[in-house]
């Protein structure tokens, strides 16, 4: 029974790589500014630079040259990773982890099919489910995102999924879920 677990986790895997694949999640952000917000002029400074303050001499200046002068002919694509939060939002969040925990869960799962340890299969379970919650946290979030269907929002526009890849990769994870928590309650360790 673990080996079919095994096979029918794998097969959730493939079906979640095709629709990330198939999906316009690489598409949803744009790298530059949004395709509606006014081109900067080349020669002027972005808004955010600070301009600086006119010295009363030039032996008051500093020998090295101050920042905004650097960023005075900086591309904006740079200074718009200056300006990017340093923490990564809360859906980037999700699209890392929801993928990484079905794999980190996955090599659990095969080390419980190999060696039959329950704290392995346990493990792989609550993995399975917490990936499980985030999926369906990360569709549901997706799923309101293009309900409003706004494209002005600073992230860009929600990815969109097939929807029968979307039925399929969950109806497949939650057949996973519930044969991986049979599996560890039936077998012995």
């Amino acid at each position: 029974m673990a080996i079919v677990v095994l096979v029918l986790w794998m097969f959730t895997a493939a079906a979640g790589f095709r629709l990330l694949l198939t999906s316009s999640l690489g598409r949803a952000r744009p790298a530059g500014p949004p395709a509606g917000s006014p081109q900067p002029d080349p020669g002027s400074q972005p808004a955010s630079v600070a301009q600086p303050a006119a010295a009363p001499s030039s032996a008051a200046q500093p020998a090295a040259a101050p920042s905004s002068a650097r960023d005075r002919w900086a591309p904006p694509s740079l200074v718009a990773a200056k300006q990017a939060p340093i923490l990564p939002s809360a859906r980037s969040l999700v699209e890392f982890a929801h993928p990484a925990g079905a794999i980190i869960g996955l090599a659990f799962w095969l080390g419980f099919t190999l060696v039959h340890n329950r704290a392995l299969g346990w493990i792989a379970f609550g993995l399975v489910a917490a990936t499980a919650c985030v999926g369906l946290g990360w569709f549901t979030a997706n799923t309101r995102a293009a309900r409003r269907a706004d494209p002005g929002r600073p992230n860009g526009p929600a990815p969109s999924f097939a929807g029968r890849l979307v039925a399929l990769h969950g109806s497949a994870a939650a057949v996973t879920v519930a044969l991986a928590a049979l599996t560890a309650l039936v077998l012995r360790g």
